[in-house]
């Protein structure tokens, strides 16, 4: 038999009632749902600002980042809601290589995800509890979907899975924004239908359950750059990009709440970590130029974390990236009250 079943892991039930939810976060999730979401149907004109580290492998040393950039999001609220970044789950190219806290509480043992959900759902609960800002997370396994469906602010699906069917039908199910990233191959296509499946209402099966939703009004699309066969990287956070994602959006006026989210790193800084504020303020001055634009594009994604660059597992640099290289919390900063500037 190829599968072997090691264990049986906790229900989302269970793990809920075992790491329950303070009143404070109750609260405070609510008031930052309503927010997020009047950004994505045009009623507030902030700016979105998705960032932190490429994935949430300690927890001190995220808590510790987020610590410090709640105090940038205070200086910076009347333009900009900053949404932090903590990925527990990473999509890996091979399938080799550390998979997120989920799969590996401590990357440098073999995985547990029993002890993974606890120190998932840990995670983001203290980040609430201390800092009042709640979360965006990948969604890797659609399946894992209700361990958290009452933490999070905002999900995005990877350019790995943006294709898959399961991933699109639970996306329709959801109440908060997720974004769609386009395919590794830049298809422009591809995503915008995965826009439209994960607004649509469907019936599937789903945890040993046939559902049903009834579409996600908040589904929109992520601009992260493509690979091409000759495995170049190409960018496509450029006017002329976004110009053409308000076209296909226009050509499909089923669509609600059109919008579009720019990967500032990835294939679109050529996996260059630094150059990311460049075009994040490349991605600003295109807003200023059109109108239509303005509308349309409704935030950025920021690889980010205490200190520049990327580590490998068992380095143990505090504050490092063990996956892809981030910009360093001086940079952070600066970025963040740079943009308010402008914007």
């Amino acid at each position: 038999m190829s599968f072997r079943f090691v264990k049986e892991v906790m229900s989302p039930e269970e793990l809920k009632n075992r790491i329950p939810l303070s009143d404070y976060a109750i609260k405070v999730k609510k008031e930052r749902d309503g927010q997020i979401r009047q950004v994505f149907t045009g009623e507030s004109d902030k700016f979105l600002v998705i960032i932190g580290p490429c994935s949430a492998d300690n927890e001190d040393a995220v808590l510790d980042y987020i610590h410090r950039l709640a105090g940038v999001a205070e200086r910076v609220s009347d333009k900009i809601i900053v949404i932090p970044r903590i990925y527990t789950n990473k999509p890996r190219t091979t399938g080799e290589g550390y998979k997120g806290i989920v799969s590996q509480p401590d990357p440098e043992k073999k995985p547990d995800f029993q002890e993974g959900l606890l120190a998932m759902r840990r995670m983001h609960l203290r980040a609430i509890d201390e800092t009042g800002l709640t979360a965006a997370d990948e969604m890797l396994y659609p399946e894992n979907w209700l361990y958290i469906d009452d933490i999070l602010s905002y999900v995005a699906v990877g350019a790995r899975s943006v294709e898959d069917q399961q991933h699109r039908l639970t996306i329709s199910g959801m109440d908060i924004p997720a974004g769609m990233k386009n395919p590794m191959s830049g298809a422009l296509l591809v995503m915008m239908n995965s826009v439209v499946a994960a607004q649509g209402s469907h019936t599937f099966l789903y945890r040993q359950y046939e559902v049903d939703t009834t579409g996600n009004p908040l589904a929109h699309t992520i601009l992260r750059g493509a690979t091409n066969k000759h495995n170049q990287n190409i960018a496509n956070y450029h006017y002329e990009d976004l110009m053409r994602v308000l076209e296909m959006y226009q050509d499909r006026p089923q669509l609600k709440n059109p919008a579009c989210i720019v990967d500032a790193n990835h294939s679109n800084s050529n996996k260059q970590y630094a150059e990311q504020p460049r075009i994040v303020k490349e991605v600003l001055h295109s807003r200023r130029m059109n109108p239509e634009l303005h509308r349309l594009v409704k935030g950025v994604m920021v690889e980010s974390y205490i200190e520049p660059g990327n580590q490998k597992v068992g380095e143990h640099i505090y504050g490092k990236s063990i996956t892809d290289a981030c910009i360093g919390w001086d940079t952070t900063e600066r970025l963040l009250l740079d943009m308010a500037e402008i914007l």
